[in-house]
Formats: C-alpha cells, sequence, structure tokens
C-alpha cells in the first residue's frame, strides 16, 4: 500500500463568512498541493473540506499520515467522536444535531476506505507544510 503524507488547513475572513482552504500531499519525491474557496463559510467546514479534498485525490487505497491543526477535526478521530455520534443518529452527547453532518459522512467514507492516521499539528507556529496550507487557503479567500 502506498504511503502518503497530507498537509491540511482551512481560513474563515469572519466565522461564518468567506472561506478556503488549501491542501498539499506528498508522495515519495512528489507534491501536489489544491486549494478552493468558498463565499459563506465557516473555519470548521473549510478545514473539513481540505481533508476531504485531500482523500479525494488519491486515485488507489493509501496508507495516510495527516497533518492538521484543527483540534475539531483530529479530536474527532483521535477521541472517537465520529463513532460516538453514528451510534448516537448523528447527535452530539449534548444531544444536539453535529454540525456539517453531511462533510463528516463524506470524510467518513473517505477514511473507511484508506488508513488514516491523523496527527495535530500547532497553527500559525514553525511546521512549513501547514503554513503553506494555511497560505493557500487565505490566497484562495482572496481570489473569491
Amino acid at each position: 500500500m502506498k504511503e502518503v503524507t497530507i498537509y491540511t488547513d482551512g481560513a474563515c475572513s469572519g466565522n461564518p463568512g468567506p472561506g478556503g482552504w488549501g491542501t498539499v500531499l506528498i508522495y515519495g519525491e512528489h507534491k501536489k498541493e489544491i486549494s478552493g474557496a468558498k463565499r459563506e463559510t465557516t473555519n470548521n467546514e473549510m478545514e473539513l473540506t481540505a481533508v476531504i479534498e485531500g482523500l479525494k485525490l488519491l486515485k488507489e487505497q493509501c496508507k495516510v499520515v495527516l497533518y492538521s491543526d484543527s483540534a475539531y477535526v483530529v479530536n474527532a478521530f483521535l477521541n472517537n467522536w465520529l463513532e460516538s455520534w453514528k451510534k448516537n443518529g448523528w447527535k452530539t452527547a449534548g444531544k444536539k444535531p453535529v454540525k456539517n453532518q453531511e462533510l463528516w459522512e463524506e470524510l467518513d467514507k473517505l477514511t473507511s476506505y484508506h488508513d488514516v492516521t491523523f496527527n495535530k499539528v500547532k497553527g500559525h507556529s514553525d511546521n512549513e507544510l501547514n503554513n503553506r496550507c494555511d497560505f493557500l487557503a487565505t490566497s484562495a479567500i482572496k481570489n473569491l
């Protein structure tokens, strides 16, 4: 199984407001950057979209090491929130509907297909690839 490294980030100007996402995929010596934006969104939607779009690019089943500065995304997997939400009919522990359910469902399908390991990185610090994703995300907003 091929091993791919993915870095992701989402950004929003206002929350909600115009938002962007950026993703860097690395396979061996190959590096691919992708990004996109939406006129009305939230930072969490953009964080999820960055991960989804990166995983959707993979043409075959892969072992993925994924890095994100989003505690929302990473903790959903590391703390089994996603599994709990599914068991509870897409309700949070507080019995409220899970926000961004459609995105979570799409991400759940992708992470069921690929072998994904989630890693939390500190945002806006000295991680070069996380900073590059942030740049891609914020640039995408400016290009709306």
